[in-house]
């Protein structure tokens, strides 16, 4: 998995599925929400995400009161972001 960041947006490429992508995605997005209310994360072809990524999503969401767009370009993450009632909370598009 590889991330990079810009102004108020992180793109992730290839497959969440570790710790350490877990701490590389917290790391660029705590980063990111030092100087943005707003973010936009862009998980271009991840099949999944870990249940840590999500609980750390939900944090930012519910607690820090970040407004989330996450753009999915996978179907299969989009749909499991559905199953788990999670598109709303993220504001979850597919694009």
């Amino acid at each position: 998995m590889e991330i990079t960041t810009s102004s108020n947006t992180a793109t992730i490429i290839g497959n969440i599925k570790s710790v350490s992508d877990f701490q590389n995605i917290k790391s660029s997005v705590d980063t990111l929400k030092t100087v943005n209310r707003s973010i936009v994360i862009n998980i271009k072809d991840s099949i999944s995400i870990t249940s840590s990524v999500i609980g750390y999503f939900n944090k930012l969401v519910l607690k820090d009161k970040i407004q989330m767009q996450i753009k999915v370009g996978n179907s299969q993450l989009m749909d499991l972001l559905q199953d788990l009632n999670l598109v709303k909370v993220f504001n979850a598009k597919q694009v």
